[in-house]
Formats: C-alpha cells, sequence, structure tokens
C-alpha cells in the first residue's frame, strides 16, 4: 500500500468539514457537490474487498429515485448481492475519517478483514445518467488506480445490469455473459421462448406503456427493445429528451402519490408501468372506464409471479419449496390471498432489499418483493438443476410446464431486483395465462391505507422488533397504538424510524379509506407526544 500516493491524492478528493454519511441499504446517498471525497474512497474500499474476497466487486454510482441534484454510491458483492453488513462499517468508517486519519483507517480495515494487500483486485464501474454521475465515477476510479486495482468502466448501466456484470464475471459467465448483449440476449431468448406458448392471440395483450422516469432505463430499453419486439411492443414516455430525472414521474412518484407520471396519455384499461431512475422497480397501473386510477404494485407482482410458479410446480409435481417473503408494508390483503388462498407461504423481513434477499435464500424458490416494487425471483442451484433436469426427461404437458419454469430462471435477474426482467416476467406470465390487467388487479382487493411521518427530535428514541411490526421504544408508544387499532375494523398499523432522516414512518391500513387516514392520523399523534415530536403537532383526523 502506497500511502504517500494516497495521501497525495486524497488531497484532491478532501472531505468537507463536519459531513457526517452513513452506508446503508442503498450505500450513500446526499447531495451531488458532497460525494467527491466519498467516490474516492470508495474506489479505495472496491480494491479491498476484491482483494478480500479475491473477485471482481462492484462500483454503481446511482442516486435512484432521489431527485436529479442528488447522487450516490454502493458497492456491489462477490454474487450481486449487497455490499456485508460488516464492510458496510468499514464503508461509513472510511467515509467520514478526517483526511489526517485516511492512511490509518485504511489500515485498520485492512487488519481487521485480513485484506492481503498483495493480491490482485478487479472493479467494475457503472453509472446513471445524472449530470454528476461521470465526474463521480471518475473519482472511484482515482481511488482504485492509486491502490493498484484494474478495472472496467461500463459507463451508463442500470443498477441492476451492473449486479448481473459482476455475478456473470465471479462465476466466469456460468451466470451469463458479462456484456450489455449478454444480458439483453439472455433475458429475451427466455422471453420469447415463454411467450410462444401463450394460448391467447392479437395484440391486446402484448402492448405496454413504459414511464421510465426520465432515467437510464429508457436508454436501456430502447437498445434492448429489437430483441423481444416480436412478443411485445413498448411505448417509452419520460425517456430523458426532456423533462429532469424522477420528477413527476417515475415508479416511487406514482407509488407514493397513486397518481398516473406526469407526461403520459393513458386510454382506459391500457396497460402502463412505471421504472425508477436506475430501473431496479417496477409498478403498473392502469384507469378504468369511468376514469379512475388503479396501481398494482408489489404485492400483486409477487402475487402474480409466485402463483405463477406454484402452478407450474403442480403440473409437474414437484414439491420444491416456494416461499414469499414481504415487509410489514405489504398489504395485508396481499398476505391473506397468498396464505389462505395460494397456499403459499408468507414470510415478514425488516424493511431493505438485503433483509428480503437474504431470507429468500433459504427456499427452493424464493419470491420477495417490497410494495414499492423492487424485488426478484431466487432459485437455489439445486432447483435449477432439478428443473432443468425435468426439462429434459418429462413428457408432454409436464415437459411444458419444466421448459417454462426453466425460461423463468433464465427471465429473473437473480442478483438483483430488476425493473427490465421483472417487466418481462410479468408481461409473459399475462400472455400465458390470458389475463387483462383489469383481471391481475380483481385476484384480490387492497385494503385501504395511509402512510404519513412524523418529525422529530431523535429518530433513534424508537426501536421496533417483529420485523419493524412492533415499537419496543419509547415506553407506552405500543400499547397506544393497540388502543387505537382496536377502534377500527380490519386495522393494523404501526411505525418505524427512517433510515436517512429524523422523522418516524407511520403505515395504517383498515376497511375504509376514512378509517385508514384517521387511524394514521391518530398514530401520529401518539408518536409526537410520546417520541419527542417537533415542529406543528398531527391533527387526528382528516
Amino acid at each position: 500500500m502506497d500511502l504517500e500516493a494516497i495521501t497525495k491524492h486524497s488531497a484532491l478528493h478532501a472531505k468537507p468539514n463536519g459531513l457526517i454519511l452513513q452506508y446503508g441499504t442503498a450505500g450513500f446517498r446526499t447531495k451531488a457537490e458532497h460525494l467527491d471525497h466519498v467516490m474516492f474512497r470508495m474506489g479505495l474500499l472496491a480494491v479491498l474487498r476484491s482483494k478480500q474476497t479475491k473477485s471482481t466487486i462492484g462500483v454503481m454510482v446511482t442516486a435512484s429515485h432521489n431527485p436529479e441534484e442528488d447522487n450516490g454510491v454502493k458497492l456491489v458483492d462477490p454474487l450481486g448481492e449487497m455490499l456485508a453488513p460488516s464492510w458496510e462499517e468499514h464503508a461509513t468508517c472510511l467515509a467520514n475519517a478526517e483526511d489526517q486519519d485516511m492512511e490509518r483507517v485504511l489500515m485498520d480495515i485492512s487488519e481487521k478483514a485480513a485484506v492481503d494487500l498483495q493480491q490482485d483486485a478487479f472493479i467494475v464501474i457503472g453509472r446513471d445518467t445524472r449530470p454528476s454521475s461521470e465526474k463521480l465515477s471518475q473519482s472511484a476510479v482515482d481511488g482504485i488506480t492509486v491502490l493498484g486495482g484494474q478495472f472496467h468502466d461500463y459507463g451508463l448501466l442500470t443498477t441492476p445490469q451492473l449486479h448481473y456484470m459482476v455475478y456473470c464475471r465471479n462465476t466466469n459467465g456460468g451466470y451469463g455473459k458479462a456484456t450489455l448483449e449478454g444480458y439483453y440476449q439472455k433475458l429475451s431468448k427466455a422471453f420469447v421462448e415463454l411467450t410462444k406458448q401463450a394460448f391467447c392471440s392479437g395484440d391486446e395483450y402484448r402492448f405496454l406503456k413504459v414511464d421510465c422516469a426520465n432515467g437510464i432505463g429508457a436508454l436501456k430499453l430502447r437498445e434492448m427493445e429489437h430483441h423481444f419486439s416480436q412478443g411485445l411492443t413498448v411505448q417509452l414516455f419520460n425517456d430523458g429528451t426532456k423533462g429532469k430525472l424522477n420528477h413527476l414521474c417515475g415508479a416511487d412518484f406514482v407509488k407514493s402519490h397513486q397518481k398516473p407520471p406526469h407526461g403520459m396519455e393513458m386510454k382506459s384499461n391500457e396497460r402502463c408501468c412505471s421504472f425508477d431512475g436506475d430501473a431496479d422497480r417496477i409498478v403498473y397501473y392502469y384507469r378504468d372506464a369511468d376514469g379512475h386510477f388503479h396501481l398494482i404494485d408489489g404485492d400483486k407482482i409477487a402475487t402474480l409471479i409466485s402463483s405463477f410458479l406454484k402452478e407450474l410446480l403442480l403440473e409437474i409435481g414437484e414439491s420444491l419449496n416456494i416461499g414469499v417473503v414481504q415487509t410489514a408494508y405489504a398489504n395485508g390483503s396481499s398476505t391473506q390471498y397468498l396464505e389462505e388462498v395460494m397456499k403459499v407461504p408468507v414470510y415478514c423481513t425488516k424493511t431493505g432489499v438485503k433483509h428480503l434477499h437474504h431470507k429468500a435464500q433459504e427456499f427452493d424458490i424464493g419470491v420477495y418483493f417490497e410494495a414499492n416494487g423492487h424485488g426478484t425471483v431466487l432459485f437455489s442451484k439445486a432447483a435449477e438443476m432439478k428443473i432443468k433436469q425435468l426439462a429434459k426427461e418429462l413428457e408432454d404437458k409436464k415437459k411444458k410446464a419444466a421448459k417454462m419454469l426453466e425460461n423463468m430462471i433464465d427471465l429473473f435477474n437473480q442478483a438483483a431486483g430488476d425493473a427490465i426482467s421483472d417487466m418481462l416476467v410479468i408481461e409473459a406470465i399475462l400472455a400465458l395465462k390470458g389475463l387483462t390487467v383489469q383481471q391481475w388487479d380483481a385476484l384480490y382487493t387492497d385494503l385501504p391505507n395511509r402512510q404519513l411521518k412524523v418529525k422529530v427530535a431523535d429518530r433513534q428514541l424508537i426501536s421496533t422488533t417483529d420485523a419493524e411490526r412492533r415499537a419496543v421504544t419509547p415506553p407506552g408508544l405500543q400499547e397506544a397504538i393497540n388502543d387505537l387499532v382496536k377502534k377500527y375494523k380490519r386495522s393494523r398499523a404501526f411505525v418505524r424510524p427512517s433510515g436517512t432522516e429524523d422523522v418516524v414512518r407511520v403505515y395504517a391500513e383498515a376497511d375504509s379509506q376514512e378509517n385508514a387516514d384517521s387511524l394514521a392520523r391518530e398514530v401520529s399523534l401518539a408518536v409526537f407526544q410520546l417520541a419527542g415530536g417537533v415542529g406543528e403537532s398531527p391533527q387526528p383526523g382528516f
């Protein structure tokens, strides 16, 4: 480790005084002008992680669904998964170290993690379309090269595509070719093979309007669409030619505001979907004949996919272990439908994709989606081998079902939630089952719900248990929530501290929207009174 060179380069990426950042599920995120030193240091850290794991590590420059003026960075571990928790701590420590302490912190990390500094290191880099991303990506390269790491800069990529590249390189091509063309061909081939077997006719299921949030998804979908155009025609909106990234559009806007994105014309019963800025989330929606807006979020996506997989498993007579993983934000109706109608086991984890991903790995087939539309399906190696074997051996209808399962394995980006991959899966299932978007929506009716947030002096006063569904502290808060919930039919509510700001997030469900709104307000007032609320007090009722 050339400490003199590191010190010299570090001076070119000086840390602003007093800035403290925390590495979370989404990596680091803040205003772009505050991130130069973080990018340089994450380049350094990626090299250490690569040396320690003797694997390719990814660096993704993005702030996902955040506003255009923000940016961020996250590291991708060897099999395309989120960075290991112990290394999240190293990342936070390194990002917040004062310039004069950099050498010591780097040596501490190397010693704690038993990094062989003589080991080669290789890093792959991707970035989104933000104006700040190219310069910040170059700062990461500076950190990589000063520690002697080799790198490949893929330039503009969706976040899931970078996860895919890392996974491919660390399986020596076993997962796929580590190129954009390899990604496009793998997914498109599986989609085309699967939809060949669709029993519906005509174009009514094969046209889709896609809101790309003025982000990277538009560029990559346009590059890819000729590969699958025989099975699906997409019309892109908010494609980045005008309008700001994630501004009044994208999956997060549609989900949180429960209305269509700006810039998209919707006719009644047209199937539409939205990506977020880095194309790792997707939600569907449509307007009915009366003009009412219907959102189909991650819960209904998980339900559609897991139901289809269960049907295929029943067809081939194979009892592979399938499970659906949700968070506390999943609508109660989705959980009930999966457990009682589809007879699929459902498990709840803390909020954050890394928690869902980890739990999903416990099953032969693990389906996970957050309500915000971020998710995928994981097939265990044993399940994958079994399905591929059955696809060769079975006859007639069973063989057909096994082949469909085999195509599903290739169609999912199992390294990460991927809006493009999920879109193709959904379109294939709708075509195969002959379902309209209205019929999909009608599988179950969401319980009315409301999400609010309460400003507090210190969000750490709130602690939770039971996958964030119960408050442990402050004393008396959970009891107050329990009493409020008893006032309403089919109701539940929970609170959890934000991971990024001093607010407490409140979620409530009930039998009517009026009751859900009222419950959310009353719980918010309890949080304000018992957990050190600041500013204007929430008012009960609307």
